[in-house]
């Protein structure tokens, strides 16, 4: 699986979406199943800028069909119906160090 640092360099909201984008349709022509992304969760566990802006694209993506579904890392476990459904399709992802961490620094992204 993919992972993307948006978290790294203090990258402004604004090229943390542009690469975010660039990085979907990369995924999509390559035939990638997910996208992990790092973004953190902002300074006392309240929600960071770049957390909530790549959230908020998504919506708007999924809504378009841009891409197939997202879910935050709390989600990302074994007992999570749409992180089977991503496990399904690429095993190797079972090895992801952050599989079952109840990671909310992360969002899993499903690519149509």
């Amino acid at each position: 699986m993919k992972c993307l640092n948006l978290k790294e360099n203090g990258a402004s909201v604004e090229y943390a979406l542009a690469v975010l984008e660039i990085e979907v349709e990369g995924a999509k022509k390559s035939g990638d199943v997910a996208i992990k992304v790092l973004h953190g969760y902002g300074s006392h566990g309240r929600g960071g800028a770049i957390l909530i802006a790549v959230r908020r694209q998504l919506r708007i993506w999924k809504k378009s069909g841009f891409i197939k579904d997202f879910f935050g890392g709390d989600e990302w476990d074994i007992f999570n119906k749409k992180t089977l459904n991503i496990l399904q399709s690429d095993k190797s992802i079972y090895n992801d160090e952050d599989l079952n961490k109840a990671n909310p620094g992360i969002t899993i992204i499903q690519i149509n």
